[in-house]
């Protein structure tokens, strides 16, 4: 299953994929060829999405990709999904891998070398670094260097995501530094999917 933790990594957005078309909007991306997909959603309960994280959990087993589910450790165990993903204001690594007892676990470290140290000790899968742009999801997440990318690489063993204001004019900015994954939100679903996720795997290549 790790193995798959490389490339694209597509998360949904609540305004550009509302619960009610999210499964559209995942599948034309995972058509595309996109083989990590994230389900985040702030504002509902794990009732309240449970049904669509299995819908989504079932879609992205038939496209070979893995599904994780940002900051819900319990719905992620109940319904078994490939992975959960958590920020600073979600429950420590430990707490969440008590809960979520199999499957892949990622966290959101910003700038902070030290955290992803901390976070691999206490045994992540992946750590998450950024934003290294401004967000038009995140407007208010504060910019980090791009150096840090080649620090994490420098000085971890466990995998490496860039996240946070991406699209298909910088990802090759971001891509020099070799990150084993690159998360868009807004540049993968707003507008023409196929087209963003073509333009963006161009920028990767560059």
């Amino acid at each position: 299953m790790r193995e798959k933790l490389q490339g694209l990594y597509a998360i949904t957005d609540e305004k550009l994929t509302p619960d009610e078309i999210v499964t559209l909007k995942v599948e034309e991306a995972l058509v595309s060829g996109v083989k990590i997909i994230q389900y985040r959603n702030k504002s509902k309960s794990d009732d309240e999405v449970e049904h669509t994280c299995k819908a989504l959990q079932t879609l992205c087993t038939k496209y070979g990709a893995l599904f994780i589910i940002d900051d819900r450790p319990h719905l992620a165990q109940k319904i078994g999904s490939d992975g959960l993903h958590v920020g600073k204001d979600d429950m420590p690594l430990s707490q969440a891998r008590a809960i979520f007892t199999k499957g892949i676990i990622g966290v959101s470290c910003y700038g902070s070398i030290k955290k992803a140290k901390e976070a691999e000790r206490e045994g992540a899968d992946y750590v998450a670094f950024g934003s290294f742009f401004a967000s038009p999801t995140k407007p208010h997440s504060g910019i980090v260097s791009m150096s840090v990318l080649e620090k994490a690489k420098e000085q971890l063993n466990i995998l490496v995501c860039a996240i946070g204001g991406i699209d298909a004019t910088n990802i090759d900015l971001i891509e020099k530094y070799k990150p084993d994954m690159i998360s868009c939100v807004s540049s993968v679903f707003d507008g023409n999917i196929t087209q963003n996720i073509l333009m963006l795997e161009k920028g990767m290549r560059r």
